[in-house]
């Protein structure tokens, strides 16, 4: 069976090359123009997962997913050309699931929606054997990735066990605060980036050429284990 993805693209060149990638790679394609046709679409036929733009004719996109959010969890994948941090964690509280800005290469959108959907199904299904790849133990405070020991401090391991217990879930830096400090309120947000920039040297040192955390521009970081 086919699986359909909604373009809520009012860009008719844009909303062109995406068909097309997602055509080419197997899915079924439908393509709206504005936010009141989205939101009726969404509601009386949902689709696996939904491309919407921020900026859109009637009804923007944020109302779209405020609105869609009351009825249903099916995937959403936003499109922005906006970069304000505060506009992508909007989106994020509203149940966005991922984030692509403008100007994006087709393939990667056709990779996002890969992954989210991977992920959507994961959490449909009954809970399988985790990855073993990346161990944690919470009593000893101690990781270690395919073996070999991570030498982390209290608060590295705090960070990585908040983002790595939700695969695929982006945090936004006041989150990951509230998750791995016990007092958030004595840090800034930037000592985010420090820790997770020596968590990646941490996990690339043990002979790993997976990049274990993803940064997403103006909004924070996501936990995503390879695909194998």
């Amino acid at each position: 069976m086919t699986t359909r993805i909604l373009v809520v693209e009012d860009e008719d060149d844009i909303a062109s090359v995406l068909v097309d990638y997602l055509r080419h790679a197997g899915y079924e394609p439908e393509r709206v123009a504005d936010g009141e046709s989205a939101l009726q679409r969404m509601l009386a036929d949902p689709p696996a997962l939904t491309l919407l733009d921020v900026m859109l004719p009637r009804l923007d996109g944020m109302s779209v997913l405020r609105e869609i959010r009351k009825h249903n969890a099916r995937p959403v994948i936003m499109l922005t050309a906006r970069i304000e941090e505060v506009d992508r964690l909007v989106g994020l509280e509203l149940g966005a699931d991922d984030y692509v800005c403008k100007p994006f290469s087709p393939r990667e959108v056709v990779a996002r929606v890969r992954a989210v959907l991977r992920r959507s199904a994961a959490q449909d299904e009954p809970a399988a054997p985790a990855d073993r790849r990346l161990e944690l133990d919470d009593s000893l405070w101690r990781a270690s990735l395919d073996g070999v020991q991570l030498t982390l401090t209290r608060l590295e391991f705090r960070l990585l066990q908040a983002l790595s217990r939700q695969p695929g879930r982006i945090f936004s830096r006041s989150q990951l605060l509230d998750l791995a400090y016990d007092d958030a309120a004595e840090v800034t947000e930037r000592a985010v980036d420090s820790h997770v920039k020596n968590l990646r040297r941490k996990m690339a040192a043990t002979g790993s050429e997976h990049d274990w955390i993803r940064s997403v521009y103006g909004v924070g970081f996501a936990f995503e284990p390879p695909e194998d």
